[in-house]
């Protein structure tokens, strides 16, 4: 990668991580939660819903108690819901005499699958984040969500679209880096994979800088991410950026410069490799 000034951030980055002269880490602003059921949902049907790439999901009963009406030819999502018991047929359910015993798959339905009186809150609404137009020079559509206390981002393999919770250029940048990547191999591993994270987290990091942003507005929280994922791999968060430096440049080499030479090709040698 010819960027010189690339190279030194690069440097910089890898010298504190080695060093551990780090700032603090800084809270990251989310885009409201707004009071729907979605917002309520366990953890692993929060995750069933991002899939879809939707914020915003209900039963059909619950969408015509807002006078909203599922489309005609629309398909349900199903999330999982508990079976609620009485411990004892004498009591009363509560929280002390409630017991779980199965669950069923509920069917619900994205909020895009429905017509309808209007909402009672507004959709959040993307900022003039930098690099937004490469992104979609890319192939790569981006979107604001709403926060629901599980993760700030993600990049969608299947729908080339990353959704924001935030807007946080680094962490836009940090999804960013991912669909790069995703276009130079050709595929993602699903799932957190820890060096496809420190990979993109590191990429972020070197692209907030180049924005302006200061080493004590973001540079914490990307080294308590790296670290996290590095301990995995039973190493420091200094051997883990080494690890992936080459795919760092990679991707920020296609990102700044438009540097595509070889990625058709590999992914094409890749695809005829496991053909053969």
């Amino acid at each position: 990668m010819q960027n010189e000034k690339v190279k030194n951030i690069l440097d910089q980055l890898l010298q504190a991580f080695e060093s551990g002269d780090i700032p603090d880490a800084v809270a990251i602003a989310s885009f409201p939660i707004p009071d729907i059921p979605s917002a309520r949902w366990s953890c692993r049907n929060r995750t069933i819903a991002a899939l879809t790439g939707s914020c915003d999901l209900r039963g059909y009963k619950q969408w015509l108690s807002v006078k909203r009406y599922v489309k005609s030819g629309s398909k349900a999502v199903y999330i999982l819901s508990p079976c609620i018991f009485k411990k004892d047929e004498d009591q009363e359910v509560d929280e002390d005499t409630k017991i779980v015993k199965f669950f069923k798959a509920t069917p619900v339905f994205k909020v895009e699958d429905t017509e309808g009186e209007p909402l009672d809150y507004k959709e959040p609404e993307l900022p003039a984040l930098p690099l937004l137009n490469r992104a979609r020079e890319l192939g790569v559509s981006v979107k604001a969500i709403h926060a629901n206390l599980q993760y700030y981002g993600f990049y969608s393999p299947d729908r080339k679209e990353i959704a924001l919770a935030t807007p946080s250029e680094k962490t836009f940048f940090h999804e960013l880096s991912h669909a790069v990547d995703h276009i130079i191999k050709g595929n993602l591993k699903r799932g957190q994979d820890a060096l496809q994270e420190i990979t993109a987290e590191l990429s972020a990091q070197v692209l907030a800088r180049l924005v302006g942003k200061s080493i004590e507005d973001t540079t914490g929280n990307t080294y308590q991410y790296i670290r996290r994922y590095a301990e995995k791999l039973k190493i420091t968060p200094y051997q883990a950026c080494l690890t992936v430096l080459s795919r760092t440049e990679k991707i920020l080499d296609l990102i700044l410069n438009g540097n595509a030479s070889g990625v058709m090709t590999a992914a094409t040698t890749e695809k005829q490799a496991q053909a053969a």
